[in-house]
């Protein structure tokens, strides 16, 4: 049995749905999903059928994806390295279907040591689809979308100023492939980083507020404007993808 080394990092805590209604909101504990575990089979796929390896690791929540830890829902995972995307898969639900049965489970962190095809899977989400001791099992698996309550929500990396922002799509519905900041008459592209967080560095992003334009992988967009420099804090918008 392979027990991979605890993965660090960030991903969120929820937020009441008062408080998801109302725009401009900030907080500094902000799901990127639901505290509530995703039912499988209850959204509607996004990607195309895996297969691979699965196994288990104590995860928190948090990781690679830069997220906050979610101890009230371990229903997490990390993806392989082969299909990491440069962390665009951070956020995306996906359904995993085991010896034992199935689960949904959101994508927080990176698994570098997995091949193509497999996840490594919390020891909660696990224990759900396979007996722990077997400890490596065949899965399949596909990426649907997210159950995801109120509108998204914009969170400013600490350090962010207004020559230099990084900032993450945060309880969004579907994984994110592009954000752009809104400047002059035009649109600038934010830099993806692998740690899942945006960077707006050249031109300067200024003092804010900002608006944002932000793709989806399957080419929705959404545009949130007014939105206020918040340093460490996620600010929660207007929209969300369908």
């Amino acid at each position: 049995m392979r027990l991979s080394v605890l993965r660090l990092g960030c991903s969120v805590l929820a937020l009441s749905s008062s408080l998801l209604t109302a725009c401009g909101t900030t907080t500094t504990n902000y799901n990127g999903g639901t505290d509530n575990p995703q039912l499988p089979g209850s959204q509607p796929t996004i990607g195309s059928m895996q297969q691979g390896d699965g196994t288990y690791y104590g995860a928190t929540g948090g990781g690679a994806c830069s997220y906050d830890p979610s101890p009230t829902n371990l229903m997490v995972a990390a993806m392989n390295a082969p299909q990491w995307q440069n962390s665009q898969v951070c956020g995306t639900c996906v359904d995993v279907t085991g010896p034992k049965g199935t689960v949904s489970v959101r994508i927080v962190d990176l698994c570098p040591e997995c091949k193509s095809g497999d996840l490594d899977l919390s020891e909660e989400a696990f224990t759900m689809i396979a007996d722990k001791a077997a400890g490596r099992v065949k899965i399949s698996w596909v990426p649907v979308a997210c159950a995801a309550i109120g509108p998204v929500g914009v969170h400013f990396k600490e350090g962010s100023n207004p020559y230099w922002m990084a900032v993450q799509v945060r309880n969004s519905r579907l994984p994110i492939k592009n954000i752009e900041l809104s400047q002059g008459t035009g649109w600038a592209s934010l830099q993806q980083q692998s740690y899942n967080y945006y960077v707006a560095d050249s031109p300067d992003p200024g003092p804010g507020p900002y608006t944002f334009r932000i793709t989806a992988t399957n080419n929705q967009q959404i545009t949130e404007s007014g939105i206020p420099l918040q340093v460490g804090q996620t600010v929660t918008g207007k929209q969300q993808f369908n």
